[in-house]
Order: structure tokens, then C-alpha cells, then sequence
């Protein structure tokens, strides 16, 4: 599991990096808003603990544009006492809000907690278990193929995000990956006639987007 960590604090950085990789989480860590933003769109981020006020971009606004662009988990760090600002988090996405100072291994236990929530994704009669790489139709598991439960991975991930073929190729083949791009289209068609054809809509000279009925 990959935990972005951002805090203005250096020494909060070093304790937490110590803490979490105990526990076997891969760690990024960020100074400011604007450097944890550029980790989130270059790294796939299970978890983001952000600290409330940070330079360049606030955690309140990371966690808005995190919240809109993946399923990944948010919890904020804050010396904020007022309850609005708490209201204010979790109307805004955010998953936990923990106040400073607090016990780490408090933090911990709710981040796992907060990532054992979210390796099951449920869309319509489907069940994706992230964890497992399996996929459940009306509680029966799909015949699902390596490629495309990573390419669902990829769909849920980006969820309303048109993603070009060579976007999915480069995400779920690899970027050493020199093959034709239509194979993009045949493993699609295939996982199409397994989860059913509405999810994954075709934008025709741009790519494919995960998209639920009445969005």
C-alpha cells in the first residue's frame, strides 16, 4: 500500500515515515501542497495523510482535488479545535480527521482501518475486490483475466476521466510495452462482455471512461 504523507513539519515527516514503514507501507513524503500534488498524479496513492494548513496549497484543497480524481483514502492532521473545521473536512471528502498532537499508533490503526474500507469497490451488481484482484457479478465471480482487472483498477481509479489507449497501455502494460494499441480495444471488448456493456463508455478518437448509469 502506498501512504503520501504531507506536512510542513519536517521532524512530523521523519516520525511518521518511521511509523508507517514499520508497518509496510511504501512512503512519500511532502513539504508543501503543491510538491504532494505532483507525488498523487505520478504515483498510485492508496492513502494521503495531509496536515491542514501547508504552504503553496492547503490540505483542504488537496484533499478536494484527491477526493475528485481517485478513490484514494484521506485522512487530515490538524492543531484546528472548532468543530466546523472538522465539518468542514469531511464535507469536502475527507475520510478521518485526526487533531494534534495525537498518539501515532492511534494514526496507524485508523489508516488501516480507513484501507481495509476501501479494497472493495461496488458499481451496480459488481463487486471488485482490489485486494484479491477479483470481480463478483450479482455475487458470482467473473472469469477475469490479469490485464483486466487492472484495467478496471485503472477505470476505477479515474472514474468520469476519459483515458487514451495509450494512457491504459502505458498503465496497465507497462511503459516499455511497444505493441499494437488496438489491443487496448480487444481486451476492453472482452472485459465488456463480462461486467456488461454500459460501464465503460467509448469516446471515439480519444479513449474509454468508467461511467455509471445517471451520472
Amino acid at each position: 500500500m502506498n501512504v503520501l504523507i504531507a506536512d510542513d513539519e519536517t521532524k512530523m515527516l521523519k516520525i511518521l515515515k518511521a511509523y508507517f514503514q514499520k508497518e509496510g507501507f511504501n512512503v512519500f513524503l511532502a513539504e508543501d501542497g503543491e510538491e504532494a500534488l505532483d507525488i498523487f498524479y505520478s504515483e498510485k496513492i492508496d492513502l494521503a495523510v495531509l496536515d491542514w494548513m501547508m504552504p503553496k496549497i492547503s490540505g483542504i484543497d488537496l484533499c478536494r482535488e484527491i477526493k475528485e480524481k481517485s478513490i484514494a483514502k484521506v485522512l487530515m492532521l490538524t492543531a484546528k479545535c472548532e468543530n466546523e473545521s472538522e465539518l468542514m473536512a469531511l464535507n469536502l471528502g475527507a475520510d478521518d480527521y485526526v487533531k494534534k498532537p495525537f498518539d501515532t499508533r492511534i494514526l496507524i490503526a485508523r489508516s488501516k482501518k480507513l484501507l481495509k474500507e476501501c479494497n472493495s469497490v461496488y458499481i451496480n451488481d459488481l463487486k471488485i475486490d482490489l485486494e484479491s484482484q477479483k470481480i463478483f457479478r450479482d455475487g458470482k465471480e467473473l472469469n477475469i483475466t490479469n490485464k483486466e482487472i487492472k484495467l478496471m483498477e485503472c477505470f476505477i481509479k479515474n472514474k468520469g476521466i476519459i483515458l487514451s489507449r495509450q494512457k491504459l497501455l502505458d498503465m496497465v502494460w507497462g511503459l516499455d510495452y511497444y505493441g499494437d494499441e488496438r489491443t487496448v480495444d480487444t481486451h476492453i471488448r472482452r472485459l465488456r462482455e463480462k461486467i456488461g456493456d454500459n460501464l465503460i463508455k467509448t469516446y471515439r478518437g480519444i479513449g474509454y471512461s468508467l461511467e455509471e448509469q445517471g451520472e
